[in-house]
């Protein structure tokens, strides 16, 4: 489950190109509706080309609302950064890039909208070289820009190909077993009581799951789930996801607030970062200042402890702590966003080195100075991990190549994370640095196992009367790189999850059955060959009389023996033909398609047929016009 989200500047038309691809309004507030101005966050979703349902985060472009967007900007997969054609480039447009690039939002598509009000090719030409010289050095540089009308519904369609081109390279969400749930939006429901929303991370919420409230402490149940207004037992990391919550009140809860299990977090008033500030800022940052701090959907006051030096100045980098006036919950690795309280202004942000520092740092102290350094580069084992999510699958030398390790510190690392099981290979051999087997982190292989999976099980509901999936269409789907789709449905092989036969994979599980009016259309048509088993109803015309599906599941089943493109009989005629013919080579040494027609009492045609399909099988070898026994 993926989740994109938007950004531009007030009035380019952001939430009306979201409901011309969803088909539903983001803006629901009367206020919102009245001023046509998004103001708080809008949600909504739809299936691309590729069969993927995508949530959409929509957020407002005005600048008075920038620290709206920041509560829903941080846990997208990718952007839609949107300039309306009429007007280009704008201050918002900018000062969103420059946060989706503080966040490192990994990709995104550029939309060049309302382009129905531009006529001159010249100016849109102008515009879209004024947007390649903004973005030039973000995550965006290479991004298609798109032009789209929301009026005339122009380019849509290729603006959804190319978001699942993007999210086609993007890592599924890692299931780290801790899920968090930062709460962007909650309310009541008649009938149903509280409802929190957000986008969940690092594991899965289940029904009935015991949950806690941070930093309140309160503890609640989930009574229900929904992602895109569908019930769900379970949600999984990376989805728009709808929690209904029995034991919390909604007065008790906040946008910032994360939904968790129990004991599996602890809140914070302090933690160690490493921060980017953003160039042209209207004054230095000084130690011991006021700032705002935006981390998932929270908002907080802090002070900031410079450390190592007295001020950061425009576009510099550096070491700080934050100490909050109210509990946060940070994770290391967490990315966040700094803003100047009054006059607002974003500063710039970072990610969180330290969640859990021991106590305030002596700012100047060497010692602290270099410890941050070396925990921001993490342990080997971190290191290594971090390399293997981003590689998604590869060879282990590629991975360890990527990690910067030296050859002994990655070999130890790499054994240490095998054997807890938090990476896994996915070919047989031995560990070594300089290993070809593919491997891959624990989470993301339990992450596609399920999607293949998931993909098995979609075709046997869409296709309940074949064998399975056929081998090469499941790959097409997945599009995994090189030898990891035979390496991974290898695994699965040996761990009965799937079987494969003549090519076709299925859930260990599955079972073809005919329905009731299907099994009694087979019955009549078994009467038809029961009365001329060797000269029986042609494929067409068993296709006519029980359908092409039902026919392709008894030959599947191996109730029935295709020999061609038009003859097909059943199993235990086959079988006799066969002895038949066998024993008559065996008496007579020879056989032609005369003497089986004379042998069965049937004709050319399906005596041709038979004979062909014997020398395949290498029952028999044609010599001449005539058939010997095969070895």
């Amino acid at each position: 489950m993926r989740v994109i989200g938007t950004a531009g500047h007030v009035d380019h038309g952001k939430s009306t190109l979201i409901a011309a691809l969803t088909g539903t309004h983001p803006d629901r507030l009367k206020e919102e509706q009245e001023r046509e101005m998004t103001i708080e966050l809008g949600f909504g979703w739809l299936t691309l080309p590729d069969g993927e349902e995508i949530g959409i985060v929509d957020v407002p472009g005005h600048r008075d609302f920038i620290e709206n967007m920041l509560a829903g900007i941080a846990g997208i997969d990718a952007a839609l950064l949107v300039v309306a054609a009429d007007e280009g480039v704008m201050p918002q447009t900018r000062e969103h890039l420059a946060i989706l690039e503080l966040l490192q939002i990994p990709s995104g598509l550029i939309a060049l909208t309302k382009t129905d009000l531009v006529s001159d090719p010249e100016w849109l030409a102008l515009v879209e070289a004024d947007i390649r010289t903004v973005v030039a050095g973000t995550m965006l540089q290479d991004a298609p820009i798109l032009r789209v009308s929301a009026k005339t519904r122009s380019g849509l369609d290729t603006l959804q190909e190319n978001l699942s081109e993007v999210l086609q390279h993007s890592a599924p969400r890692p299931d780290l077993g801790r899920p968090r749930l930062p709460v962007d939006r909650v309310f009541s429901m008649s009938g149903f009581g509280t409802v929190v929303t957000g986008t969940l991370s690092d594991g899965q919420l289940a029904l009935g799951d015991e949950i806690v409230l941070l930093p309140s402490g309160l503890k609640g149940r989930i009574r229900g789930l929904q992602t895109h207004k569908k019930k769900e037992d379970r949600a999984v990391p990376g989805s728009r996801t709808a929690v209904n919550i029995t034991g919390i009140s909604t007065d008790e809860i906040n946008r910032g607030d994360v939904l968790a299990h129990p004991g599996q977090y602890e809140v914070t008033r302090r933690f160690d970062a490493r921060l980017q500030l953003l160039g042209n800022l209207s004054a230095p940052l000084k130690h011991a200042s006021e700032v705002k701090v935006f981390i998932g959907a929270s908002e907080r006051m802090a002070k900031i402890r410079i450390l190592g030096t007295e001020t950061l100045g425009s576009a510099d980098n550096g070491w700080i702590q934050l100490e909050t006036r109210e509990p946060v919950l940070a994770v290391r690795g967490d990315r966040f966003i700094l803003r100047r309280p009054s006059p607002g202004e974003t500063l710039g942000g970072g990610v969180v080195i330290d969640h859990q520092p021991k106590g305030r740092h002596k700012r100047f102290d060497q010692g602290v100075l270099k410890s941050l350094a070396s925990l921001a580069q993490g342990s080997p084992a971190d290191i290594l991990l971090e390399a293997a999510m981003a590689m998604h699958i590869a060879p282990l030398k590629e991975i360890i190549a990527k990690s910067r390790l030296e050859a002994e510190p990655a070999l130890q690392a790499l054994r240490q994370l095998v054997q807890a099981e938090t990476m896994i290979l996915i070919e047989e051999g031995e560990l070594s640095t300089s290993s070809d087997l593919l491997a891959m982190a624990t989470s993301q292989w339990n992450a596609d196992r399920e999607r293949i999976l998931d993909l098995v099980r979609a075709y046997h509901s869409e296709h309940p009367l074949k064998r399975g999936i056929p081998r090469e269409e499941l790959k097409s789907k997945l599009r995994f790189p090189g030898r990891a789709f035979p390496a991974m449905v290898r695994v699965l092989l040996l761990q009965d999850a799937l079987i494969e036969v003549d090519n076709s994979i299925a859930i260990t599980s599955h079972k073809i059955q005919l329905t009731g009016s299907q099994q009694a259309s087979v019955q009549e048509l078994m009467r038809r060959f029961e009365a001329s088993p060797f000269a029986p109803p042609s494929i067409k015309e068993c296709q006519s009389e029980v359908g092409t599906d039902v026919l392709g599941a008894l030959i599947d089943l191996g109730e029935m023996v295709q020999l061609s493109t038009e003859v097909v009989f059943r199993k235990q005629d086959y079988e006799r033909m066969v002895a038949e013919v066998k024993s008559f080579i065996a008496d007579k040494g020879q056989i032609s398609v005369a003497d089986a027609r004379d042998l069965f009492g049937s004709s050319r045609k399906y005596m041709l047929a038979l004979m062909e399909h014997l020398d395949s099988a290498g029952i028999t070898v044609r010599e001449g016009d005539v058939r010997k026994l095969g070895r």
